[in-house]
């Protein structure tokens, strides 16, 4: 449990710190170029992951209480695991990738609409909880991390594309993002060396039992 633990808390951390730097010192869609390939670009997003958004201020509110849901249901049986003989340090280590990634963009979602004036135009001051941009569930997700890698146009010959400007990685996306998708890419991949498969067979005798 201390793997997932302290890879947990190292993780929000450095999120949460990131992502209030960028908060009190952009406007949106201010940037700041690191290299050609590495820019920091202020964007807050209303919705999921990598700037994806979903269903208005309903689906934003369903989002946010499904964070919730998950972020509970996922410390309960990430202690539950820990405790078994077989529990794995890479197991705990991308479970706590996971979590760090839910519960930061959780806590913007639950909490930055009321302890941040708004970024349009100007930069954000922290202001009284409470009368912030936004209402409790309503706040949105600070995303800054933009690696346009490939920026270039497609070949003329290409069909329906074709000379229009190609840019990867185009999404903007955070450091939350970056570990949860870490930590699940990892964990399908190394999954049947980290988890014995005698273990996989009795987890699925006793769900169907």
């Amino acid at each position: 449990m201390r793997t997932a633990l302290t890879t947990f808390f190292i993780v929000l951390g450095l999120d949460q710190i990131f992502k209030v730097w960028v908060k009190l010192n952009f406007q949106l869609g201010q940037e700041l170029e690191i290299f050609n390939w590495f820019i920091i670009h202020f964007t807050e997003n209303p919705g999921m992951a990598f700037g994806f958004e979903f269903g208005g201020d309903w689906g934003k509110i369903s989002l946010t209480v499904f964070r919730v849901i998950f972020s509970i249901v996922g410390f309960y049986y990430l202690n539950k695991y820990a405790k078994t003989a077989t529990a794995h340090k890479g197991v705990l280590l991308c479970a706590g990738l996971i979590l760090a990634g839910a519960v930061g963009n959780l806590i913007d979602s639950l909490f930055y609409g009321l302890i941040f004036s708004d970024s349009t135009f100007q930069v954000a001051d922290l202001v009284p909880f409470g009368t912030g941009y936004e209402a409790f569930l309503k706040g949105r997700v600070v995303d800054m991390l933009y690696f346009p890698l490939i920026d270039t146009q497609w070949p003329n010959w290409i069909p329906f594309f074709g000379g229009d400007r190609l840019v990867f990685f185009r999404p903007v996306f955070n450091l939350a993002d970056t570990a949860i998708s870490t930590g699940i890419i990892t964990f399908i991949v190394f999954q049947r060396k980290w988890i014995p498969e005698e273990e996989v067979i009795k987890t699925g005798d006793s769900i169907q039992s």
